[in-house]
């Protein structure tokens, strides 16, 4: 039995769940969201309440693709209802970033600028040195955040590069001089 996908999904007032064959829609106040469903995966609806299941709950793919659309359906229904948001900070002397209608403009230190097309649906907003990504789609802002982090990766010894608000930045120390050659 999947301890996740047992639970039943409560929707909340204001979001609007549709199922149909193997897909799901979610609508809400803040946009709307659909996910294809495995064949292996069955979805009832009741009321307020979803229900996940699967045919055969011993086995081990459809155990995992149990608890993997439960929880799928549960971010969709969060998304649409509040939504998700990513803080970046970038560090370092010289390096900014600035919005531009949807290109997000990012001087890291390198001798030219980047320039990163903001997709639709995503919003992205620069206060000093903070950039924060926010969203419907859990995977879609989770996903422009890493590829924005990927543009200058933090580095170990100073700290500069673009890092996730809670991230935390081992450092290390640098080399010093020998003592002395004998």
């Amino acid at each position: 039995m999947s301890r996740v996908g047992k639970q039943p999904i409560k929707i909340p007032e204001g979001v609007d769940v549709k199922v149909e064959d193997f897909n799901v829609k979610v609508k809400g106040p803040k946009g709307e969201l659909n996910q294809q469903v495995h064949r292996l995966v069955n979805i009832d609806q009741k009321d307020n309440e979803l229900m996940v299941s699967v045919k055969n709950p011993e086995e081990k793919l459809q155990k995992s693709l149990w608890g993997l659309f439960q929880r799928l359906i549960v971010n969709m229904i969060t998304g649409v209802t509040e939504g998700y948001s990513k803080k970046l900070e970038v560090n370092g002397v010289g390096y900014k970033a600035a919005v531009a209608g949807d290109i997000l403009n990012l001087q890291l230190g390198y001798s030219h600028p980047i320039d990163y097309k903001i997709p639709e649906g995503i919003k992205v907003e620069v206060e000093k040195n903070v950039i924060t990504v926010s969203g419907i789609d859990k995977q879609q802002v989770g996903q422009i955040s890493a590829e924005i982090r990927a543009k200058r990766k933090p580095e170990p010894y100073k700290g500069k590069g673009i890092k996730y608000a809670d991230e935390v930045i081992r450092r290390k120390v640098g080399k010093t001089a020998s003592k002395g050659a004998e």
